[in-house]
């Protein structure tokens, strides 16, 4: 019998082959670590600093043109058809209409959007969904402070200067079934750059970003009986989550305590800020991308006739703030508050004197309550009967007053531990944050503030949290 020998130079190649084949999909070190929360929790993110490169070149902002006054005439009273930035002095409109063509439509200019020989026409689709997509710009700067801050966003945080944004979705065809026959695939277990590749459900939008299916698969105690969640509903959330960790490039632990995935206590604040940017983006797919269905010629739709809609990489682009934080709605102030609401300023008052659709101020019992303080036990984050009182008192008059927002700050005291008494702190703040929940209180009324520390000497004061009204 003859017997063919590999040589030992042979094995060696097949060797290096094989262990080539298993690191392909590795990442080669030194790697960048950043702790993000308390030693012990695993909350770590991990960077490579290769990658990183392009994420950071792809994040710089522009430089901003030079800021105009806004003395003079409105831009509504000099020009025609100015229906959304009529507001502002001819000075600011042409500052902004100078950046939002450098941002959006850098090579056809001023014309990918206007009729050249009659700027006031509307015959452009694409100037009927510009003076629609400001409105949502404005809108989400006023409206969902609880994601954007102060920073807010501007055109260019998802154009990039181009004149569709690069990261935006549609529906997916359904699957076929007639050639399936593996039977039904669940919308999973296909490549999808949706998912990165991964065999969770490919659409991980239409459901959560669109629809408003319940997210939460975690159950809140052991053996739950109230609490069923499905293994198909638990791959469409972590197919969600996966999407919002490469879109921000960052790892499950920027949000969540890995040693208690669904508990909110212990999490990072960021968590609460991802809750507030996943309404947003339900809120700007259905309120202003899909009203637009009809005005989108068909080669701008997707397959089921449905117009471009935005997820968390139309603006973050592999970036855990989008542009790294920088603040270029500052130098754009028409962006930064709705024209309707300031229209209604320069608009007469009533023979009252008030505006019409004014918000109410505050109830005198509330202004008397609040700030209130909730006091806890030396070491303790269970709320006494006391407490208790003092937040169903509150959650009484905030109930009858749903336009007031509040805030909840914890106290650090300064004697013993520092990290135990923040944490503590933050249970602490945890606790009147459900306590109110439970009192009627809707969540995103409610926003948590980083602990703070206590003055020396301040006895039970230090071991206390205030409840404030944020001014309407």
């Amino acid at each position: 019998m003859n017997t063919t020998l590999v040589q030992p130079k042979t094995w060696f190649k097949l060797i290096a082959l094989s262990a080539l084949a298993l690191l392909s999909a590795c990442e080669r070190p030194p790697m960048d670590t950043v702790q993000t929360g308390y030693r012990g929790t695993g909350m770590v993110q991990v960077y490579n600093p290769r990658i990183m490169e392009g994420v950071i070149a792809a994040n710089q902002a522009p430089p901003s043109t030079p800021a105009a006054p806004s003395e003079g005439p409105k831009a509504r009273d000099v020009y025609q058809n100015v229906k959304v930035l009529g507001h502002l002095g001819v000075g600011e409109f042409t500052q902004l209409m100078v950046s939002m063509t450098a941002w959006v439509s850098p090579e056809k200019g001023c014309n990918y959007c206007h009729n050249p020989a009659n700027f006031a026409d509307d015959s452009l689709y694409t100037k009927v969904v510009a003076r629609k997509m400001v409105e949502m710009t404005q809108t989400i700067n006023s409206d969902w402070k609880n994601h954007v801050a102060a920073t807010g966003v501007t055109c260019f945080t998802c154009h990039r200067g181009q004149p569709v944004p690069e990261f935006i979705w549609f529906k997916p065809e359904a699957q076929a079934k007639g050639a399936d026959f593996i039977g039904n695939k669940m919308g999973q277990n296909t490549p999808a750059a949706s998912v990165k590749l991964a065999s969770l459900p490919y659409d991980p939008f239409t459901p959560y970003l669109q629809g408003a299916e319940p997210i939460r698969v975690n159950a809140t105690k052991a053996l739950p009986t109230d609490h069923v969640a499905s293994i198909a509903s638990t791959e469409k959330t972590y197919s969600l989550m996966s999407h919002m960790s490469t879109s921000l490039g960052v790892n499950c632990t920027f949000c969540h305590n890995t040693q208690a995935f669904g508990e909110w206590k212990g999490a990072s604040p960021k968590r609460v800020t991802a809750y507030h940017g996943i309404r947003m983006v339900r809120d700007i797919n259905n309120a202003f991308m899909t009203p637009l269905t009809d005005t989108f010629p068909a080669n701008r739709k997707g397959v089921l006739g449905d117009v471009a809609k935005a997820n968390c990489s139309t603006c973050h682009q592999g970036a855990y703030k989008p542009l790294f934080g920088a603040p270029m709605l500052k130098d754009h102030p028409g962006l930064a508050s709705l024209s309707k609401a300031l229209d209604k300023v320069d608009a007469p008052a009533p023979a009252d004197g008030m505006p019409a659709d004014a918000a109410p101020a505050p109830s005198a019992g509330l202004s008397s309550l609040l700030p209130a303080k909730v006091l806890f036990a030396v070491g303790k984050d269970g709320l006494t009967d006391e407490a208790r009182k003092v937040i169903e008192d509150a959650g009484k008059l905030l109930t009858a007053e749903p336009g007031v927002k509040v805030t909840i700050s914890g106290f650090a005291d300064q004697s013993g531990n520092l990290n135990t008494n923040m944490e503590l702190s933050k249970r602490r703040a945890f606790a009147v944050r459900d306590a109110l929940k439970a009192a009627g209180v809707a969540e995103d009324r409610i926003e948590l503030k980083k602990p703070e520390m206590a003055v020396a000497g301040a006895d039970a004061d230090a071991r206390r949290v205030e409840i404030n009204a944020v001014k309407p």
